[in-house]
């Protein structure tokens, strides 16, 4: 798992391959990432948009902007906790995913959450350790 905290706002990542619905003969190769948002601090905030940087194996960067997350702007009160899984196909068997999520405070302050770096390998993937 991957973990952040900004302005007490934890973002833990769990991301898994996605067998089913990969086919690396057709250079498609699925993952879902399991987030969970923790409000640690002691006022309400709202999440309201989110920005990913995908980055693939050979360096190609997608950006994906919208407004919440799978349909939703959801609101954390403090000790509220949110959890959301969503997906990302590549064209390549490994990538990186990192990201934020644009709050605003109860007091009406926008401020941006960092969601960590997580990778995306699949069983595919060559390694070699050095």
């Amino acid at each position: 798992m991957y973990k952040a905290l900004t302005r007490d706002i934890e973002v833990t990542v769990e991301p898994f391959y996605l067998e089913d619905q990969s086919n690396p003969d057709e250079e498609r190769y699925v993952w879902a990432y399991h987030v969970q948002i923790e409000n640690k601090g002691g006022s309400r905030v709202q999440l309201k948009s989110r920005y990913w940087r995908i980055t693939d194996a050979l360096g190609r960067v997608q950006e994906v902007h919208g407004e919440g997350v799978v349909g939703e702007q959801p609101v954390l009160n403090p000790g509220d906790v949110y959890e959301y899984t969503s997906g990302a196909p590549l064209s390549t068997p490994s990538g990186v995913m990192v990201g934020r999520y644009f709050m605003i405070s109860d007091t009406g302050e926008d401020f941006a959450v960092e969601i960590p770096a997580f990778s995306l390998d699949s069983p595919y993937e060559k390694r070699s350790v050095n």
